[in-house]
């Protein structure tokens, strides 16, 4: 028996409004916003302790810790990811479909396409014929190995 719908998610559905006096920006990746249990260092020296319950998602914009007059929230960190550009339509579900068969995430960023790099998904686009570049951006994502 597989129990199901355990998970809490985080995801803020409008940016949170923070009432703090300075706000510090602790940036993550598409994998570190999924790793709820753990201890990082701030930009700013304070060292936190994240315990979340498990499946929980810390969406950018998430708050993490308040101390005093100051905030600690979630931003999304650049990380490498493949910049595609298809040329038509039927290329672009080409490519949404050979992503989704390797259970990847597909980000649409105004007319480009992003999902995280990695040689197989290089290996992919290249036999798919489809314009792509390797670029530093945010992804907002989830990581395709991610455990779920």
């Amino acid at each position: 028996m597989k129990i199901a719908n355990l998970r809490l998610s985080l995801k803020p559905d409008a940016p949170l409004e923070i009432d703090a006096q300075t706000i510090v920006q602790v940036p993550m990746t598409a994998l570190d916003r999924r790793r709820v249990r753990r201890r990082l260092t701030a930009a700013d020296g304070a060292e936190l302790w994240l315990a979340f319950p498990t499946g929980t998602y810390l969406a950018p914009g998430t708050l993490l810790d308040r101390r005093g007059d100051t905030a600690y929230v979630v931003s999304a960190a650049p990380e490498q990811v493949a910049v595609i550009r298809p040329a038509d339509m039927t290329q672009a579900v080409r490519v949404a479909h050979a992503i989704g068969n390797l259970h990847r995430d597909l980000m649409a960023d105004g007319g480009d396409y992003l999902a995280l790099w990695d040689a197989p998904l290089e290996l992919l686009l290249t036999r798919l014929k489809v314009s792509f570049q390797r670029e530093s951006r945010p992804f907002l994502g989830r990581p395709g190995w991610a455990d779920e």
